[in-house]
């Protein structure tokens, strides 16, 4: 009987064959032991040559490292092991005799296993932190269709920009000048204002020349625009999303954290609502840290990081100035030099995972941002359009999957949160 190594529980003390990769591979006299992974998982598999015969026995300690093969054997229960099975192997068939792989179990530099990140992404630790990447996609599709939500696809190739052109990748569209989509923003509103909540997930570029371990040019973000809310009720979803999220995780990769060696109280503790700041009462804290910094600066890591500190959740920093944001921003009713705003600030250091807003539902409003901030009137003729006819107030926000993959698995740099990272300096593989 085929199964795979994360059904192979249910076939405890019966007779199955497996196909998997030979991850690695120790022997003692007359055993040997088969590290085994198959894409679903890893499991050990025992070969004792008194039951095997030492032909068998032989050819199975001449296996390489990542030979493909299929493996026949007894599933048997076993506390030790991480998933509480081991394999006792009756036969093995090679498939093909994997040579001179190159990322054996010593230690590699950074930019070695970069260069041959095609083959990283096999190890456990890429193979865990892959598998808790799908569990956040998958859970986010949950929470939004549960919401209520409409998945809506926004161009990749746009015509305008959502926050101004200066990090944007140019390209020309057959002869006019286009970008690669650093947001989808402004077309999740006009979807919303067809089909209420929406959200869309997708890939964004951003031509920023930064190295830090938070930085990606190509990710991906989760964006969902709502109609009839407004700032604090868009908080709320936020929270009640990054909760789902975290307890989702944790529900269905318990093997993936435990290889991670990822500390799950400090996530346990994630359940909304979460702690809110102004930006005021920030800049407050971080001058009385000694933190060099004055009102109408934007935060950099290490202010972020500070704030964090505080905190064993996430927290909310609102009302930001207007003039470091967005110009689609509203602006506090109360308060104009402000806007209804906040970024979402992850514990643990790994800085900003959410930016949200009320967006301006004021046509007049908005033709003054366009002219504060030299937009063209023509490229956004078709966003004014949602101010002109029925206009009602909105909200939105973006979360990064990859920063927030990097926070629950708890890396060390975001180039190991997506398959096959863009850097500054890296497009290969």
């Amino acid at each position: 009987m085929k199964t795979t190594i994360s059904q192979i529980g249910n076939h405890v003390g019966e007779k199955v064959t497996i196909g998997a990769w030979l991850a690695n591979k120790r022997s003692s006299g007359k055993i040997a032991f088969l590290q085994l992974r198959d894409g679903t998982g890893f499991i050990q598999g025992v070969l004792v040559k008194a039951e095997v015969g030492e032909d068998a026995f032989a050819q199975a300690k001449e296996i390489t490292q990542e030979s493909s093969l299929f493996v026949t054997g007894i599933v048997r229960e076993d506390d030790r092991a991480p998933s509480g099975y081991e394999l006792t192997v009756t036969g093995v068939e090679l498939i093909n005799d994997s040579k001179d792989y190159p990322i054996t179990p010593k230690e590699h530099g950074t930019e070695f296993l970069m260069d041959h990140r095609h083959l990283w992404l096999r190890s456990k630790r890429q193979h865990a932190i892959m598998r808790v990447r799908n569990e956040i996609i998958r859970a986010t599709y949950e929470f939004f269709h549960k919401e209520g939500f409409v998945k809506v696809d926004p161009p990749i190739l746009t015509g305008s920009s959502a926050e101004g052109t200066t990090n944007l990748f140019h390209t020309k569209y057959f002869d006019e000048d286009a970008y690669l989509s650093q947001s989808g923003q402004l077309y999740m509103e006009a979807a919303a204002m067809a089909l209420g909540k929406v959200f869309s997930f997708g890939p964004t570029f951003r031509a920023e020349k930064s190295k830090t371990r938070r930085h990606l040019i190509e990710f991906w973000m989760i964006e969902p625009e709502m109609a009839f809310m407004d700032h604090d009720e868009s908080l709320e979803v936020q929270e009640n999303y990054v909760s789902y999220v975290i307890q989702s995780v944790l529900e269905n990769c318990k093997l993936e954290l435990k290889a991670l060696e990822r500390d799950v109280s400090k996530l346990e503790n994630i359940k909304a609502p979460f702690p809110r700041i102004t930006y005021d009462d920030a800049i407050a804290f971080l001058q009385k840290e000694g933190h060099e910094i004055e009102w109408g600066e934007d935060f950099g890591a290490p202010h972020e990081t500070a704030i964090a500190k505080e905190y064993d959740k996430p927290v909310f920093i609102t009302h930001y100035p207007a003039s470091i944001k967005a110009f689609y921003m509203k602006p506090d009713p109360n308060r104009e030099e402000v806007v209804l705003c906040a970024d979402l600030i992850a514990p643990e250091g790994y800085g900003e995972i959410i930016g949200g807003s009320q967006r301006i539902d004021d046509e007049a409003l908005l033709q003054k941002r366009y002219k504060e901030h030299q937009l063209s009137e023509d490229a956004y003729k078709w966003y004014m359009d949602l101010r002109t006819y029925g206009s009602v107030p909105h909200s939105g926000f973006g979360l990064g999957l990859e920063r927030t993959v990097g926070w629950i698995c708890g890396t060390e740099h975001v180039r190991e949160t997506i398959p096959f990272p863009r850097l500054l300096n890296r497009l290969y593989p």
